[in-house]
C-alpha cells in the first residue's frame, strides 16, 4: 500500500468515527451510526472528485472506502459508552482525519491538475467538509463556527505539502511534513484556543446625525 493510499484510508476512517460517535451523542440506532459515518467518511473527497471531474467519484470505483466507514460505525456502535467525553474525542479524531486527509487531497489535486493553488483548495475541502456535513446532519455546533482555528489548519497543513512536494524531498518526507505542520495548527488551537481576531462592527450613526 502506497503512502497516499494509507493516508487515503486513515483520513476515512477517522472521520467515520466522528460520524459515528456524533451518532452516539444523539442515541441513534445503528442505521444512523452508518449513515452519518459514510457522509462524513466519504463527504470530503467526493466533493473533491465532483470539482476535479473525477467521476465516478472514488468510493464507486472502490467500494472498500464504504466498507471501511461501515466497520467504523459499527465498532462504535458498540464501544461508544466506554468513552466519558465523547465530544473531545471527537474533536481530536477529527483534528488528526484533517491533518491526513488536507494531504492527500492535495496530492490529488495536484495529481490532477498540476496546479499549486488548485492543490492547496482540494486538500482544505477534502479535509474539512465532512466535517461540515457530519455536523449540520448531526444538529451539532459547525466547526467552522467554533472560536478555534479549524480551516486555516487544513490550508497550512495542504500547503506545505504542496511546497515541500515542489522541491526534491521525498513523497513520505513532504507528506510528514504536511500532516505535522496541519496537526500543530489544529491541535494547538484545541489546546491553546488559538483563534484569529473577529469582526467587530462600528456602532451605527443615529438617524438624526444624518443629514
Amino acid at each position: 500500500m502506497s503512502l497516499l493510499s494509507f493516508l487515503d484510508y486513515a483520513g476515512v476512517a477517522l472521520f467515520a468515527a466522528t460520524g459515528a460517535l456524533s451518532a452516539s451523542r444523539k442515541q441513534l440506532d445503528l442505521i444512523g451510526f452508518l449513515f452519518l459515518a459514510a457522509v462524513t467518511g466519504i463527504g470530503g473527497g467526493t466533493l473533491r472528485d465532483i470539482i476535479l471531474g473525477r467521476v465516478p467519484v472514488f468510493w464507486v470505483l472502490n467500494p472498500t472506502y464504504i466498507i471501511i466507514c461501515a466497520i467504523a460505525g459499527v465498532l462504535v456502535f458498540f464501544t461508544a459508552h466506554l468513552f466519558e467525553s465523547r465530544y473531545r474525542l471527537l474533536i481530536w479524531l477529527d483534528a488528526i482525519g484533517l491533518s491526513a486527509y488536507c494531504v492527500m487531497g492535495a496530492a490529488k489535486g495536484m495529481a490532477a491538475t498540476g496546479s499549486p493553488t488548485v492543490a492547496i483548495v482540494t486538500g482544505a475541502l477534502t479535509a474539512t467538509f465532512g466535517g461540515i456535513l457530519r455536523d449540520l446532519l448531526a444538529n451539532e455546533p459547525s466547526v467552522l463556527l467554533r472560536p478555534e482555528i479549524y480551516v486555516t489548519a487544513a490550508l497550512v497543513g495542504a500547503g506545505v505539502f504542496t511546497a515541500a512536494n515542489a522541491t526534491t524531498m521525498p513523497l513520505y518526507a513532504s507528506a510528514a511534513l504536511g500532516v505535522t505542520a496541519a496537526f500543530i495548527v489544529r491541535g494547538g488551537a484545541l489546546w491553546f484556543g488559538w483563534t484569529f481576531p473577529t469582526y467587530h462592527h462600528k456602532p451605527g450613526r443615529h438617524p438624526d446625525d444624518v443629514m
